[in-house]
C-alpha cells in the first residue's frame, strides 16, 4: 500500500500529521521539512548592536538616561556637559553588551561544533560521511557504539539479537540507567545489508513534532502491510548508543523538530524579591526626583518674580524667557538633568557583578565538593543567590534526593504472610545487622551472589513448593520490561528501566525464578531449575496516570494469565471482591513497610478466558492502529481487562538515606525552615535545587543550583544564602545612601544660588563619582563581607578597597586638575591649581575628620548596643545550632506514632530508624502553605 502523489499533496494542506518515505528525497521535499541544523544563539554580526541596544533600553534606568542625554542636547535647559551622561551610559551598556556577546559566542561555538559532527548516511547504495546539519527527513543513517544520535530516527536494525539497541538518555530525562529500544521484525531482517536498506521504501505516517519525550505514535506502511510505531522504536536526538556495535535508522524529525529541541524553549525568568524591591525603589526615586525638581522650579519662579526681575540689568533674561513662569519651566528640566545621579545607572550592573561573585563562591566551596564523584556544587544561575537566605519551605522528593537510589529487596507479604522480619531464639524481633546470618541460596546456581536476605522462612516456603509463593515470584519474573544479557557465559546481567524493576527481578532470580532471556514474543524463565518459555501476548505499560503495569502471557500449559503490579491506591480498586479479607491483612503489612520508609507495590494476577482474550486483543490492535486519540483509546481498552484481579501480595524495597540527611533536616528545622516530602518530581519550582546522584541528572539540568549530597543544602541556605542576602542588603543601603548624599548637596546649594540650576561640583567629578570614585568600597563590601567572620581589626581586603579607593580618587583628582590638561584643553578643564590649593587649607582636613567621626559614631554605637538590647532571631538560631552540633544522634520514632493515612502509594525510602523522621507528622502539615520559597527536587 503506497501513498499516491495526490494524497501527499492533500496531507500537506492539512499538516496535522507527518508523512515521509524512506530513500525518497523528492517526495519528502514536498513537505518543506527543515534540515538538521540547530541554532540556539540569539545574535549575529549584523543584528547584534541594534538588537542588544533595543533589549538594554527596555530597562527603565537605561531608557531614563537616554532621555536625559536627549535633554542635555537642548541648550536652553542643559546645565551639564553632554559627556557627564554619555560616558557612564556607554560604560554600562558596553559591560552588558560584552557579557551578552560572550554568552552568545559560546552558543555559536557549540552550535557549530554540533552541526559539523559527522555521521554515515546511506547514499546510492553505499555509506557516505555527511555533516549533521545536512541530514534530511527520510535519510537512512548508521550509528555506532558510544555515538550520539543525530536526529529523531526510527530504529530499523541493529547488531544485537532481536535488533535490540541500548541507549543512554541522561541528556533527555536525566536517568543514567540504559533504555532498550527494539526494531520491528519486518525491518530487523535487513540487518546491515546495504542492498536491502537501499531498496527499503517504507512510508511513515506519524504525529507532528512535539516535546513529549515518552510518546510517539505512527504507522509504517511497507509491502502492503501496516505496522504500529511507538516510542520504544524511536531513538531520540540527545541519546547515546551504548553496548551496541551498530544500528541503522530512518530519520523522522530533524533540527528544530526533534524532541530535544522542542524541549529547549526559553527558560522562564525568575524575579527575586530584591529585583522587585529595586524596581519599587527606582520608581519611588523617579517620583522623588520629580517632586524635588518641581519644588526647585517653584522656588526659582518665586525668586525671579521677587528678586531676579529687578536685577535684569546685571542678570538679563534670555531672549526665549518671557516671564518668571517660563524661566521656572526651563529650570525644572535643568534640575532634572543636574539631579540625575539620584537615579542609579550603575545599579543593575553592580548587582550582576555581586551576584556573579556570590555564584563563584558556591562553585568554589570545597565544603560542598563531593570527592567520591569529583563533583563540585554549581550555581547555574546568578539571579537567585540572595533568595536562598529567605527560604521558609523546602519541598523535596525522596529518590536520589534524600536517598542513595540503590534499591534492595527488603520485605514482602505473600498471601497474608509477612516475610523479611528476623527473630532471635526467644522469638523476639531483632534488627538486621552485619552479624545477622544471611539466607543461603546454594540450591540456586543462577542466584546473584551480591543479593542478601535474612528471613529463612521465605526460602523454606519456596523449597516446599508453596503455590502462592511460587506464583508471587513468577509474577515478579514476568511482569516487567527488564532485558537480560549474558555476554560472558554464566554472568547474567539485567538492563532495567528503573532500579526498582531491577531489584524485583533480582529477588525473583535468587528465590528460584530466573529471568534468562526474552524476545519480542517470548519470555524464558528458569523455575526452580526447570526452563519454561512463556508466550508474551501483550504488555500494558506503566504510566504516571495508570500507576501500574501488566503483562499477559500464555503458559506452556496453554493458560492465559495477566500479571499486574502497581500502587496500592490503584490496585485495591481493581481487586475481586473475594480478596477483601486478604487485602485488609496486606494493607496492614503495607502500613508497616511505609513506617520503615520502604517503597511498596501490590502484586496481583488474573486468569483469562481464551475467547475473551481474543476479543480483547482485536480491540487492542484497532486502538493501537489509531492515530487520533490513541492513548485514551488504549487506556480504555486496558481498563476492560485489568479488573477482578486476585491479590498475591506486596513488595517492599529499601532505598537508604544519604549520609547526613537526618542531621541536615534537624538543623534546617532549628532554623525555622519547614520541610515537605513529596512523591514524584515537581517542576513548578521557585528555586530548583538538583541532587546529582544516581538518578538526579534531569533535576540538575533544570535546576538553579546543584550538588551531590542533600546535606550540602544546609550550607547552601544557612551560609551562602545568608551571606548573599546580607551582602545585597548592605550594598543597596550604601548605594542609595551615597547617591542621595551626593545629589542632595545640589538641593541644598540651590537655596544659595537663587535656584538657578548651578552645580556645586565640576562636571568631571559628577561624571566619575558613581563610575569610579565610589565603586570599589561598595563592591568590596558586597563581595567579601562575611557575617561569620567577625573581626576586631581590618583585613587585607579592608585595607585594599578602602585605601585603594581613596588613592585612586586622589590620582584622578590630581590628573584632572593638572596644569597640563588645563593648558591643552582650557575650555574643558578650567580649574587650574584648585586641587593643590584646596588640600593646603586646614579647614578641609578638619571637615574631613569631623565628617568621618560623625558618620561612624552612630554605626559603632548601634553595633555595640544591638546584641545587648535588640538581638535578632537569627543570632538565637545560630547559637542553638552551635549548641546542638554535639548533641546525640537523632533517635528513631516508635511505630505506634503513625497511622495508615500517612502512607502513600509508594513509601519513602530511608535508612532504618530515620524513615519515620521524613514521613512523620513532624514534617508534614495537614494543609499546604500559602507561600513557598524553595522547591527541592
Amino acid at each position: 500500500m503506497s501513498m499516491s502523489k495526490s494524497q501527499s499533496q492533500e496531507t500537506q494542506i492539512t499538516e496535522q500529521d507527518r508523512y515521509l518515505q524512506a530513500n525518497n528525497k523528492e517526495f519528502n521535499a514536498m513537505f518543506g521539512y527543515p534540515n538538521n541544523t540547530i541554532k540556539t544563539s540569539k545574535y549575529n554580526v549584523f543584528n547584534f548592536l541594534p538588537l542588544n541596544l533595543f533589549e538594554q533600553f527596555q530597562r527603565l534606568a537605561n531608557a531614563y538616561f537616554l532621555i536625559l542625554l536627549i535633554l542635555q542636547l537642548i541648550p536652553q535647559i542643559s546645565s551639564l556637559a553632554w559627556y557627564t551622561t554619555v560616558i557612564p551610559l556607554i560604560v554600562v551598556l558596553s559591560i552588558t553588551a560584552v557579557k551578552d556577546a560572550m554568552d552568545d559566542l559560546k552558543k555559536h561555538r557549540n552550535d557549530n561544533q554540533v552541526n559539523n559532527r559527522s555521521v554515515l548516511v546511506l547514499m546510492n547504495g553505499r555509506m557516505e560521511e555527511k555533516k549533521w546539519m545536512n541530514i534530511q527527513v527520510g535519510d537512512i543513517i548508521k550509528l555506532e557504539n558510544n555515538q550520539p544520535v543525530t536526529a529523531d530516527i526510527l530504529l530499523l536494525s541493529s547488531s544485537e539479537p532481536y535488533s535490540l539497541t541500548y541507549v543512554e538518555t541522561a541528556e533527555l530525562d536525566g536517568e543514567t540507567n540504559l533504555k532498550v529500544k527494539q526494531a520491528l521484525s519486518v525491518t530487523s531482517q535487513m540487518e546491515a545489508n546495504l542492498k536491502l536498506l537501499s531498496a527499503f521504501d517504507g512510508e511513515v505516517k506519524c504525529e507532528s513534532p512535539n516535546n513529549k519525550l515518552d510518546r510517539f505514535t505512527g504507522i509504517l506502511t511497507y509491502k502492503g502491510k501496516s505496522y504500529i510505531l511507538d516510542h520504544d522504536k524511536l531513538l531520540l536526538r540527545g541519546c547515546v548508543i551504548r553496548n551496541t556495535d551498530w544500528c541503522y535508522g530512518l530519520v523522522i524529525y530533524t533540527g528544530p523538530d526533534t524532541k530535544l529541541m522542542q524541549n529547549s524553549g526559553k527558560s522562564s525568568f525568575k524575579r527575586t524579591q530584591i529585583d522587585h524591591l529595586m524596581n519599587v525603589l527606582v520608581l519611588w526615586i523617579f517620583l522623588f526626583l520629580g517632586g524635588m525638581c518641581f519644588i526647585l522650579a517653584i522656588g526659582h519662579g518665586i525668586w525671579e518674580s521677587k528678586k531676579g526681575y529687578y536685577f535684569q540689568n546685571f542678570l538679563p533674561w534670555k531672549e526665549y524667557v518671557s516671564s518668571s513662569v517660563v524661566s521656572a519651566i526651563f529650570v525644572f528640566w535643568s534640575y532634572f538633568i543636574i539631579l540625575n545621579t539620584m537615579v542609579p545607572i550603575s545599579l543593575y550592573v553592580s548587582v550582576e557583578i555581586i551576584r556573579l561573585g556570590n555564584s563563584w563562591y558556591i562553585n568554589w566551596d570545597q565544603k560542598m565538593f563531593y570527592a567520591l564523584k569529583n563533583t563540585p556544587a554549581q550555581a547555574h544561575t546568578t539571579t537567585l543567590n540572595e533568595e536562598l537566605g529567605q527560604v521558609k519551605y523546602v519541598f523535596s522528593d525522596k529518590t536520589g534526593t534524600l536517598t542513595q537510589n540503590i534499591m534492595i529487596f527488603n520485605k514482602c507479604s505473600i498471601n497474608g504472610t509477612l516475610y523479611g522480619v528476623v527473630y532471635d531464639e526467644n522469638g523476639q524481633r531483632v534488627d538486621v545487622s552485619e552479624k545477622t546470618a544471611q539466607v543461603s541460596f546454594s540450591y540456586n546456581k543462577l542466584a546473584d551472589p551480591k543479593f542478601s536476605f535474612y528471613d529463612k522462612t521465605l526460602v523454606e516456603a519456596v523449597k516446599k513448593g508453596d503455590r502462592w509463593v511460587h506464583l508471587f515470584f513468577l509474577s515478579l519474573s514476568l511482569c516487567h520490561t527488564v532485558m537480560p544479557e549474558e555476554k560472558v557465559k554464566g554472568e547474567l546481567v539485567y538492563q532495567a528501566q528503573s532500579p526498582d524493576e531491577g531489584a524485583l527481578v533480582t529477588a525473583a532470580r535468587n528465590f528460584g525464578f530466573v529471568l534468562r532471556s526474552r524476545t519480542p514474543e517470548t519470555i524464558t524463565v528458569v523455575e526452580m531449575g526447570e526452563t519454561k518459555i512463556y508466550q508474551l501476548l501483550a504488555i500494558l505499560d506503566f504510566t504516571n496516570v495508570r500507576k501500574r503495569m501488566s503483562v499477559i502471557v500464555r503458559t506452556p500449559e496453554g493458560r492465559v494469565l495477566l500479571f499486574c503490579k502497581g500502587a496500592d491506591t490503584i490496585l485495591c480498586e481493581l481487586l475481586h471482591p473475594s480478596c477483601t479479607s486478604l487485602r485488609d491483612v496486606t494493607m496492614e503489612h503495607l502500613d508497616e513497610f511505609a513506617r520503615e520508609g520502604l517503597r511498596t507495590l501490590l502484586v496481583a494476577y488474573r486468569e483469562l478466558d481464551n475467547s475473551f482474550f481474543r476479543d480483547w486483543s482485536k480491540k487492542h490492535s484497532e486502538a493501537c492502529l489509531s492515530l487520533e486519540n490513541r492513548e485514551n483509546k488504549i487506556s480504555t481498552i486496558y481498563e476492560e481487562i485489568e479488573k477482578d484481579l486476585m491479590l498475591l501480595g506486596a513488595t517492599a524495597i529499601e532505598d537508604k538515606l544519604q549520609d547526613g540527611v537526618p542531621q541536615t533536616i534537624k538543623v534546617l528545622n532549628k532554623a525555622k525552615i519547614k520541610i515537605w516530602v513529596l512523591t514524584g518530581d515537581k517542576q513548578a519550582a521557585h528555586i530548583g535545587v538538583g541532587i546529582s546522584g544516581q538518578e538526579g541528572m534531569q533535576a540538575v539540568l533544570n535546576s538553579d543550583f546543584s550538588f551531590s549530597q542533600f546535606c550540602y543544602l544546609q550550607r547552601l541556605l544557612l551560609v551562602h544564602g545568608r551571606w548573599s542576602y546580607n551582602r545585597m542588603c548592605k550594598f543597596l543601603s550604601y548605594f542609595f545612601y551615597k547617591n542621595f548624599a551626593f545629589t542632595l548637596v545640589h538641593f541644598w546649594y540651590s537655596f544659595y544660588n537663587g535656584f538657578s540650576a548651578q552645580t556645586v561640583y565640576d562636571t568631571w567629578f559628577i561624571t566619575f563619582y558613581n563610575l569610579v570614585y565610589t565603586c570599589l568600597p561598595v563592591l568590596g563590601l558586597s563581595l567579601f563581607d562575611q557575617i561569620a567572620l567577625e573581626t576586631t581589626y581590618w583585613t587585607v581586603i579592608n585595607h585594599l578597597f578602602t585605601w585603594g579607593s581613596l588613592g585612586f580618587f586622589f590620582c584622578i583628582l590630581f590628573f584632572l586638575y593638572s596644569d597640563g590638561l588645563c593648558l591643552i584643553f582650557p575650555n574643558v578643564f578650567q580649574f587650574l591649581g584648585v586641587a593643590k590649593n584646596t588640600l593646603n587649607t586646614p579647614q578641609l582636613w578638619l571637615s574631613i575628620v569631623l565628617s568621618i567621626v560623625l558618620c561612624m559614631l552612630p554605626s559603632i554605637g548601634y553595633q555595640f548596643l544591638k546584641p545587648l538590647l535588640w538581638p535578632f532571631n537569627v543570632n538565637k538560631v545560630l547559637d542553638g545550632i552551635h549548641r546542638m552540633s554535639h548533641s546525640p544522634p537523632l533517635p528513631g520514632l516508635s511505630q505506634d506514632q503513625h497511622s495508615a493515612s500517612r502512607r502513600s502509594a509508594y513509601a519513602f525510602s530511608h535508612r532504618q530508624g530515620f524513615g519515620p523522621l521524613i514521613t512523620s507528622g513532624k514534617f508534614m502539615k495537614p494543609k499546604w502553605p500559602k507561600k513557598s520559597s524553595l522547591f527541592k527536587k
